[in-house]
């Protein structure tokens, strides 16, 4: 990305699709729970293998959108992310979120020249491990809360629930087919 073709940052408070479907996406957060997160995040990292796998992978639809390729990077960073946060919030007491710009890692991590094969294998790791920390929570820690930087609260349940729709919307950003 070049300072020729800015992305705009996405300043939404996205915390409304925890109470109600997205109309842009239709991730509906009643249709599943945090038992199904681990099937589910796996279906969306082979969807989003598939994706990275097409021949237009690197180019976007305009200058001001990213191409696959950056959609399918800063999914496999979320990833990341929840996988650290989840694991904060079963290991401390309603533990506060560092601020994570994702517009900042995008250019600095320079997404859209990262080789496709490379993120493909990373996201699916980085889906399987998170995967994993959901799926060793009990019912006991599924309502271990934490708070997000701008104050938002989430538990271990509803974070895995909000994880999954940016993985979900990002899918949809990019024409693929939805769990």
């Amino acid at each position: 990305m070049t300072d020729a073709d800015p992305i705009v940052p996405d300043t939404k408070d996205w915390t409304w699709v925890l109470e109600r479907p997205c109309p842009e996406c239709g991730f509906d957060p009643a249709a599943q729970g945090l038992t199904d997160l681990p099937r589910l995040l796996g279906v969306t990292a082979t969807t989003w293998s598939e994706v990275l796998g097409r021949d237009d992978v690197r180019d976007r639809p305009s200058p001001d959108v990213w191409s696959a390729l950056e959609y399918a990077a800063h999914v496999r960073d979320v990833h990341v992310l929840f996988d650290q946060r989840v694991r904060l919030m079963l290991e401390e007491d309603e533990p506060t979120f560092a601020n994570w710009d994702q517009d900042v890692t995008a250019v600095e991590s320079d997404y859209a020249s990262q080789d496709p094969a490379a993120v493909a294998l990373a996201l699916v790791e980085a889906a399987g491990t998170v995967a994993g920390a959901y799926a060793s929570v009990d019912d006991a820690a599924r309502h271990r809360r934490g708070l997000r930087s701008d104050g938002s609260v989430f538990t271990v349940e509803s974070l895995g629930s909000y994880h999954l729709h940016d993985v979900v919307h990002h899918l949809h950003d990019v024409g693929a087919p939805l769990p």
